[in-house]
């Protein structure tokens, strides 16, 4: 198995995806659990994944994102969808499911459920969507290792209108917004510009600073 370091050297933003190579479903599978499976604050998961698979409607997405070809040539997409706030009935759900799970209940976990829901119902619903979309990028990330790790290609894209995203898959009637996107598929090496060309990332010693 190839170390992850490898495996970070092997992928990239894929510009050219071949239409003609879907990635099988356990594939995506995986990688859509190891996203479940994954870190968020609180633990909370505070935002879902929406598979669009149908020809049909990544054609629209495909016209409200600078009509970048992945969305339509890889086999899958991922739209990484973000609560629009956070609610009372949405974080007792979350601590309810986790003393169920558990089959027990902890005096510090039910106080720390108090202190959420203290907090962030109080808060602004804007700032409550920023911080849960900054968790879709925790799972974001997750995929992308996910995918690299099948050698399944990738590309994380934030340029489409959320707006319009959002209508064509009705995601405001479920309380979600869009946050990013993630075509998954198989690179087209000999029709891509960017695949043998050397990827470049700053020095360590401009990327990282230490206190010691």
């Amino acid at each position: 198995m190839k170390k992850l370091l490898d495996l970070l050297k092997w992928r990239y933003a894929t510009k050219k995806m071949n239409p003609n190579s879907p990635v099988p479903a356990e594939k995506v599978e995986y990688i859509l659990e190891t996203v479940r499976m994954t870190a968020s604050s609180s633990g909370l998961q505070p935002y879902e994944i929406i598979v669009v698979t149908q020809p049909e409607v990544r054609e629209k997405i495909r016209a409200i994102a600078w009509n970048q070809s992945q969305i339509t040539e890889g086999s899958h997409l991922l739209v990484f969808a973000a609560w629009d706030d956070y609610t009372e009935q949405r974080i007792n759900m979350m601590f309810d499911l986790v003393n169920e799970e558990r089959q027990m209940k902890n005096e510090g976990w039910e106080a720390y459920r108090q202190k959420l829901l203290s907090t962030y119902p109080q808060r602004d619903a804007a700032d409550n969507f920023q911080h849960a979309a900054r968790q879709a990028y925790i799972g974001l990330g997750t995929a992308l290792l996910a995918a690299a790790e099948l050698e399944v290609d990738s590309t994380p894209m934030e340029g489409f209108d959320a707006e319009a995203l959002d209508e064509i898959l009705d995601l405001r009637s479920r309380g979600l917004r869009s946050v990013v996107i993630l075509p998954l598929g198989y690179r087209e090496s000999e029709n891509d510009w960017l695949v043998n060309l050397k990827k470049v990332r700053r020095s360590r010693e401009q990327f990282i600073s230490e206190l010691s």
